[in-house]
């Protein structure tokens, strides 16, 4: 089989959320805003996590990190949906589609990878404390984000790869706001068999370990949890992981509401809102807002910002 790019098109059309003329500088102003929150929560903290030795943990590295997914993960789509309404222009060209999909799978399969190894950091804490230090030492925390990141950039390669093979020479309006895997599929005049061999084996399988180490590890932690004898030592014990839980739900929930169920185009792009901007603008509030170390640091931070501002 030939691996030559058969594309008779040069460009798609986006034609986002909606196409009411006055409901578009709404939506504008509605998605630069959770934009801005989002970028501006994540990066206050990995400033706070960075410029806080005290905060140079392993485990506050893996949010370091998702937070840093996250902020890219959201950038992905939101501007280039944001310039198209500014300038009033739906066009997206081929080669940015395939980028803006390549990093699109990318950023989520790395941000449900760093979930999935952080509920396994939470299983080593919660049910094996006294081998915790000497199990997840810095250097498995650097393994397994640095795996994480290889493996989905070499997994979001294939699917572009994939992609850019086949030929779209039909209708090239994509009833979506970004540039997703299955709208693309569907404007496709060849056979996508084996794009979706490839999403249906390679792409489940990843998803399968993610979501088999996030199911397993959460349910020892509950066992563990169950056989503490005191309420305060259950409750300390689902403290430390509450907030984790809490993104996951909404990470997996919102994703699965995308892609596994029978949706229409209208629900589905309010399912996709809801998984790429609504969950990473939650995100740096719900673990922000549980966590005593960054919000102290952050204190800090702007009250060291107070005394040097003239």
């Amino acid at each position: 089989m030939e691996w030559e790019n058969l594309t008779s098109v040069s460009e798609f059309f986006l034609l986002g959320l909606s196409q009411q003329p006055e409901q578009q500088w709404p939506l504008f102003g509605l998605f630069l805003s959770m934009y801005l929150v989002t970028v501006m929560g994540n990066l206050l903290i990995i400033l706070a996590i960075t410029a806080d030795p005290q905060l140079h943990t392993p485990v506050l590295f893996l949010l370091a990190n998702l937070s840093l997914t996250d902020t890219c993960f959201i950038s992905t789509t939101i501007p280039k949906m944001l310039a198209n309404i500014w300038a009033q222009n739906q066009v997206i060209s081929y080669t940015g589609c395939l980028s803006q999909l390549y990093f699109f799978l990318m950023f989520g399969m790395v941000e449900a990878f760093l979930l999935a190894v952080m509920a396994y950091d939470h299983y080593m804490a919660i049910c094996y404390p006294l081998h915790y230090i000497m199990v997840m030492s810095p250097g498995l925390y650097v393994l397994l984000v640095s795996a994480s990141w290889v493996m989905n950039a070499l997994h979001s390669l294939l699917h572009t790869l994939l992609m850019s093979r086949l030929s779209f020479c039909a209708d090239q309006e994509i009833g979506h706001f970004f540039c997703d895997i299955n709208p693309l599929l569907s404007l496709s005049c060849t056979d996508p068999f084996i794009n979706e061999l490839v999403i249906f084996t390679v792409g489940g399988l990843m998803g399968l370990v993610c979501v088999l180490c996030l199911v397993i590890s959460y349910a020892y932690i509950f066992s563990t949890m169950l056989k503490i004898p005191s309420a305060q030592g259950k409750l300390k014990a689902f403290s430390t992981c509450s907030s984790h839980l809490s993104v996951v739900c909404l990470h997996f929930g919102s994703s699965f509401c995308v892609y596994f169920s029978p949706l229409s185009n209208h629900l589905a792009q309010k399912g996709a809102v809801m998984y790429m901007v609504v969950t990473l603008m939650l995100n740096p509030f719900i673990y922000s807002w549980r966590n005593r170390d960054i919000k102290s640091s952050l204190k800090k931070l702007m009250w060291a910002r107070k005394i040097h501002s003239p």
